[in-house]
């Protein structure tokens, strides 16, 4: 696109209109900063204008800076839109609607006045993608509303709805109906008044502490990152320098990340997770079944928050249990859900209400027929699923989609439960269902494209990241998990201690360590898969540890004990001379030696086994890219975002010593170490996993 293409400059009635026309979404991309420039020059010079208005078409304001331009070379021009908008001699008016974010946010900031629709959000998330704002965000902010909101919204990248922005001062009016007709108006009433220039204004006033209050308060969740800190040190400076000063700080904290390993890291799993959500195998253009309604068959655990997720989303949901009881409890368990978030402040009552108002608890499997989609989310035993789906294809209409909720289960096999198999896909939660981000989406042998692609659409549409899974034992995502579980187990049984192995994780970057979340999911649940996998093959692996400990009763938290002991009505984890005792008389009956383990062993030894497990996934074409794999890993598993994800971590220590270090394993404990062909061609090829791709893909 050329310069005239992205901006454009039209004069009406005496106000100048600039027209940012960048789709999608109006980044700051080639030639949109110098248009401005160019746009606001023929604004000032023209005696006609008296004062102008910078608008988005489309379907945003300017969301902000083209991500793709971050990391490489490239010229800063001498004088950048927020220059041109802050200097100009007549009043500019920023009409927002859509977003406003990073350096949107900040274009607006640099014009005398900034209007929005109520529906507008603005932010400066730039941290989301480990740097800070790079065009004097973190000075002028602070300025015109003051350091701690602008603290707020800058180390945490939030996404400000208008009438909040307008509420802090950042947007003077919220205006209805047509923007640009109302931002003309604006303009007109306010074309005579004293320019307003937030650069002009002496630095904020700050309240003693808040900055080493503010570092403190990120310390857990900003853990191994820089950004966030330096977040804090530009609206510092804020408070303490002059304008000019401050904008050559931001730019030098800028400088310190943009390169960085952090803001790589981030930028990739931004792209990511726009590639997951594309399915080049399926026919383009394919007619996708519309979803008005959903059923949910199960209001356990899962099957409640799989219902809350719909019905956070505004779609109908029509729960259903075999039990009246289980159906009490579980609509009970949503209610007492929404009212934590009530009590929180993260939910009004009006939105719980109206919520659960969409939750319909139903009795009988006719109730749901009309349903344009139904998920399963029962007990995880095949024959149990399949009782399910007989009944569901014996009611429901013609044309509607039948989803699992199965973690593991051969979808093809519940499929054959129906005389409809294309219309059935896995639709797979991650638990908390409400809470977590990652919807696997498996492919069955008949599963039909528009399925495929009406369950990703779903995903999509409740506020989850879809993800593609071809079928197999575990999917992609448990699959590739379920060597990491292996080896934190196994390193139980030859020494190490579940909160060594823990410690390690978390300050690798993870929220909580694997044996934590083991007692929080609930130890009982992996038993079961575990005996499932012994019955279909007699050399299966079992872990006997674990499997002694749910034998006791110890489940978890809901027992009260698990690998770790929990005091009533206390989640936190407590080391427990007892576990230590059980894995020291389990080694001893199975003859297992044991030793101490490096940190640095026990990181590699949970990750590198799901490295090698994810490249014959690859091959097999289960999974389509390495980076949906990274998406899987960050989304449901909390696998620590700044590092990029599992296979672009693995590029950080090299392919060629990740496969030696699995080779050398392979060597000391056999087959579940063998190395994949993928990982090997990697190797000798001096290539990067993140780059790999299934063959149907290549």
């Amino acid at each position: 696109m050329t310069e005239r293409d992205v901006v454009r400059f039209e004069v009406e009635d005496g106000i100048g209109i600039i027209t940012v026309d960048n789709p999608p979404v109006n980044a700051l991309g080639a030639g949109v900063s110098d248009g401005i420039v160019a746009a606001v020059d023929r604004g000032v010079a023209d005696p006609a204008v008296r004062a102008m208005v910078l608008i988005g078409a489309g379907r945003s304001f300017i969301a902000g800076a083209d991500i793709r331009r971050f990391g490489t070379k490239r010229e800063t021009p001498a004088r950048r839109s927020y220059d041109a908008l802050e200097g100009s001699t007549k009043p500019v008016v920023a009409a927002i609607h859509g977003y406003a974010l990073g350096g949107g946010l900040e274009n607006a900031l640099c014009c005398s006045w900034r209007i929005a629709v109520p529906a507008a959000k603005v932010g400066l998330p730039e941290v989301l993608i480990g740097i800070i704002p790079g065009g004097g965000g973190t000075q002028r902010l602070p300025r015109l509303i003051g350091p701690q909101p602008a603290l707020e919204m800058i180390t945490t990248g939030r996404h400000v709805p208008a009438p909040e922005a307008k509420a802090l001062g950042i947007v003077d009016e919220l205006v209805e109906g047509d923007l640009r007709g109302a931002a003309i108006a604006f303009a007109k009433g306010i074309a005579d008044k004293p320019l307003r220039r937030i650069g002009g204004m002496p630095p904020a006033a700050a309240e003693a502490g808040i900055f080493e209050a503010a570092r403190k308060a990120i310390a857990r969740k900003a853990r191994n990152q820089k950004a966030p800190y330096n977040a804090i040190a530009a609206v510092e400076a804020a408070t303490r320098l002059p304008f000019a000063e401050g904008i050559a700080e931001e730019k030098r904290l800028f400088g310190e990340l943009e390169n960085s390993d952090e803001a790589r890291a981030l930028r990739y799993a931004f792209f990511a997770e726009r590639e997951v959500a594309k399915l080049p195998h399926l026919p383009k253009d394919i007619p996708t079944p519309e979803i008005r309604s959903v059923a949910v068959v199960g209001a356990g655990t899962m099957g409640g928050g799989i219902a809350m997720s719909c019905a956070d989303a505004g779609l109908p949901v029509k729960l259903l249990d075999a039990s009246a009881e289980t159906l009490a409890r579980g609509l009970a368990r949503i209610r007492d859900n929404y009212a934590v978030s009530v009590k929180r402040g993260s939910l009004d009552q009006a939105a719980m209400d109206r919520r659960l108002s969409l939750i319909e608890p139903v009795e009988g499997y006719e109730a749901i027929a009309e349903c344009d989609a139904v998920i399963e989310a029962v007990f995880e035993q095949l024959d149990v699923k399949q009782g399910v789906f007989r009944e569901l294809d014996r009611v429901m209409k013609p044309g509607a989609l039948l989803f699992s909720n199965t973690s593991a289960i051969d979808i093809d096999k519940i499929a054959g439960a129906t005389q409809r198999p294309e219309a059935v896909a896995g639709t797979h939660f991650f638990a908390p269902a409400n809470v977590m981000k990652l919807f696997e989406v498996v492919e069955g042998t008949k599963t039909a494209p528009a399925t495929m692609a009406a369950a990703m659409k779903l995903g999509r549409a409740i506020g989850k990241i879809s993800a593609y899974a071809g079928n197999c034992d575990g999917f992609v995502a448990n699959r590739s998990r379920i060597p990491f579980t292996m080896e934190q187990n196994l390193m139980v049984e030859e020494g190490a201690l579940p909160e060594q192995i823990d410690r390690v994780m978390v300050e690798f970057g993870y929220p909580m360590g694997p044996f934590a979340v083991n007692d929080l999911s609930g130890l009982d649940v992996s038993y079961q898969t575990r005996r499932r996998r012994l019955a279909e093959d007699p050399n299966y692996r079992m872990l006997p540890i674990p499997d002694r400990l749910v034998e006791m009763g110890r489940k978890g938290q809901k027992a009260g004990a698990g690998w770790y002991r929990y005091d009533p009505g206390d989640r936190t984890p407590h080391p427990d001379p007892e576990v230590r005792r059980i894995i020291k008389e389990v080694a001893a009956e199975k003859g297992i030696a044991q030793r101490e383990f490096s940190d640095e062993e026990v990181l590699q030894r949970l990750l590198l086994g799901s490295l090698n497990e994810a490249c014959k996934m690859i091959e097999e074409g289960k999974a389509l890219r390495a980076s949906d794999i990274d998406v899987m890993w960050l989304s449901g598993f909390g696998f620590p975002r700044y590092r990029g994800g599992l296979m672009f971590w693995a590029d950080g220590i090299g392919a060629q010593a990740v496969y030696n270090q699995v080779a050398a394993w392979h060597q000391r404990y056999g087959a579940r170490w063998a190395p994949a062909p993928l990982l090997r061609q990697v190797a000798e090829q001096g290539g990067q996993f993140r780059e790999l791709k299934a063959p149907q893909l290549r």
